[in-house]
């Protein structure tokens, strides 16, 4: 029960902060919302698979993708809360990459930074909407 409320909470998190880019957000807020939206849910889909090493693997291999989506975006858009958000995913990649040399099973640990590094992802969106927000009320009042 406690970790179905979780999920739900993760989900509703993910789509909240989505909706809100979309709606307030420029043109990269939409980008990244996209972007974090079709991540979440090939990551969902991942766990399903019942062979944990192809698990990890794929999760490698899909945090990869996003960073990579995420540092063209800082790239081509040049704005510092996108460049935090590569450098949480890079925390995410290499977090990833050691539970999977090191041949370790998921821990409290990984869970922890996993959570936090996503929600640190998510609060940059969110924290580059509202940006982009502002920017658009004060064009408009002058």
């Amino acid at each position: 029960m406690h970790l179905e409320f979780l999920i739900l909470f993760g989900w509703m998190l993910i789509l909240g902060v989505g909706l809100l880019a979309w709606r307030l957000g420029g043109k990269a807020e939409r980008q990244v919302a996209i972007l974090v939206l079709i991540t979440s849910l090939v990551i969902t889909l991942i766990g399903l698979i019942p062979d944990k090493a192809i698990q990890k693997l794929s999760y490698l291999l899909v945090d990869g993708v996003f960073g990579t989506g995420l540092l063209i975006l800082a790239l081509r858009h040049t704005m510092t809360w996108l460049g935090v958000a590569v450098l949480l995913q890079a925390v995410q990649f290499s977090l990833h990459a050691y539970y999977l040399v090191a041949g370790k099973a998921y821990d409290q640990l990984y869970a922890m930074v996993n959570n936090f590094v996503s929600l640190g992802v998510l609060g940059c969106l969110l924290v580059g909407s509202l940006l982009a927000w502002r920017r658009r009320r004060r064009a408009q009042a002058k």
